[in-house]
């Protein structure tokens, strides 16, 4: 049992220096695939969002998660668990005027570069695991996680320390891909895909959407609501081998190489496509729950 424990910490351990490596040196990359940083998939609606405008699908993301808090006038505050550049943070702070945000993550790079994007903003970006940050308990008044949980395999853990964080009556939203049925029930192909989907971009696993109930459940949170966004999302995932195209076109004609990290970037998009051509195992999902 020790063994097996031991080589589980070290596997978590060393996806965790994967990741910081994978985001201090591909973050810049991601300004191809969005002028606003967002490092996420867009949000679909028809008649409202243009399909061909990839940033208005990605901040629509960023709005569906913003709206499910019900911000009224009054002050409140966020914390942005795995922030990234801070995309969704500045578009929250915009939108409304008295929200107060900070984010974590472990990238000095986006750290840097996400605080001096947030300049002049009420919010601030820190050099933290969001499995175990330095705030107090009963902090925030709302937590969101958009597509950044997948990187501790939406751990119990990781679950916790958003609880703890919390308010009581905040709220909690993630943004994510999950498996519908169990690792050992997907099919050959969607195996593959998953398997390298999570070797790229350095996830530690993706939780079933039913075992991540139960586990939001058994930390606490109560008022839990999932609602599948899989076809919402659909249509910005269909950027992505137009994406990947184009940043190597870029890359040959300004003679830059392409360093790993990038390639694991784009390789990890290239999964992500192939693993949302299974939707039989996996699908996008938004999930609302309430300390």
């Amino acid at each position: 049992m020790k063994t097996i424990l031991t080589a589980q910490v070290e596997q978590s351990e060393k996806n965790k220096i994967e990741m910081v490596d994978f985001y201090n040196e591909a973050t810049e990359d991601y300004e191809f695939w969005s002028k606003d940083f967002n490092m996420h998939f867009g949000y679909y609606i028809p008649f409202k969002t243009n399909p061909f405008k990839r940033d208005a699908m990605l901040n629509q993301m960023t709005n569906q998660v913003i709206s499910r808090f019900n911000y009224t006038n009054k002050k409140a505050t966020l914390i942005d668990l795995g922030c990234g550049m801070g995309g969704s943070m500045r578009y929250a702070i915009n939108k409304h005027k008295n929200l107060t945000a900070f984010g974590v993550t472990l990238s000095d790079f986006q750290v840097k570069k996400g605080n001096q994007l947030l300049k002049g903003l009420k919010g601030t970006i820190l050099k933290e695991n969001y499995n175990n940050t330095s705030f107090k308990s009963n902090s925030f008044n709302s937590a969101l996680a958009i597509e950044s949980f997948c990187h501790s395999g939406h751990s119990k853990t990781t679950l916790k320390e958003a609880y703890r964080i919390l308010k009581l009556d905040g709220k909690l939203v993630i943004a994510d891909a999950f498996l519908k049925k169990e690792e050992t029930e997907l099919c050959y192909g969607g195996k593959y895909a998953y398997h390298k989907l999570c070797s790229h971009w350095s996830l530690e696993k993706l939780e079933t959407k039913n075992n991540m109930v139960k586990k939001l459940q058994s930390v606490g949170f109560t008022n839990i609501k999932i609602e599948d966004a899989s076809l919402r999302v659909a249509p910005s995932v269909l950027h992505v081998p137009f994406t990947i195209m184009g940043f190597f076109i870029k890359n040959i004609i300004t003679l830059k190489g392409l360093k790993k990290e990038s390639l694991h970037n784009l390789q990890g998009s290239f999964y992500a496509l192939l693993s949302g051509l299974h939707m039989k195992s996996f699908g996008y999902y938004i999930i609302t729950c309430t300390k």
